[in-house]
């Protein structure tokens, strides 16, 4: 088992997914409801960058599924999924961090995030042992 290649694969599935999250946002505040973009196409009342960039969300989302995968024949399950609330932190750092996107930092949301991290950490502090989570039933 290769803990950095499952390490490297599972935080590249969280800056994807935290990169799709962000462009979802970014694009969702410059487009109609989904509801009503068949009809504001037909009167050309879309933004084209920003379903651009819906378009690219959904394909790093989809990439972000295959780093998963390819991260869960690497690490152990209960390990691999923690390492998914990184995503948690990177959207709200950055989303209350750049501009355009208005996110509030607040003390609340920050003392949630340092324990999520801490939580990470906790759990990613062991050392994993030899065997492969293909052979273990």
């Amino acid at each position: 088992m290769s803990r950095l290649r499952g390490f490297t694969l599972a935080l590249s599935s969280v800056a994807l997914v935290s990169a799709a999250q962000l462009g979802m946002r970014w694009s969702m505040t410059r487009l109609p409801l989904p509801a009503d973009w068949l009809t504001a196409l037909a009167s050309a009342a879309v933004d084209p960058l920003a379903l651009g960039v819906v378009a690219l969300a959904i394909l790093a989302y989809a990439l972000s599924m295959l780093c998963w995968l390819g991260a869960l024949q690497h690490l152990p399950l209960g390990r691999a999924y923690s390492l998914l609330s990184i995503s948690y932190v990177l959207v709200y750092l950055l989303a209350a961090s750049l501009p355009g996107f208005h996110e509030p930092f607040s003390l609340s949301r920050t003392l949630g995030v340092a324990l999520v991290i801490l939580g990470v950490l906790t759990i990613n502090s062991r050392r994993i042992g030899n065997t492969s989570p293909r052979n273990v039933p």
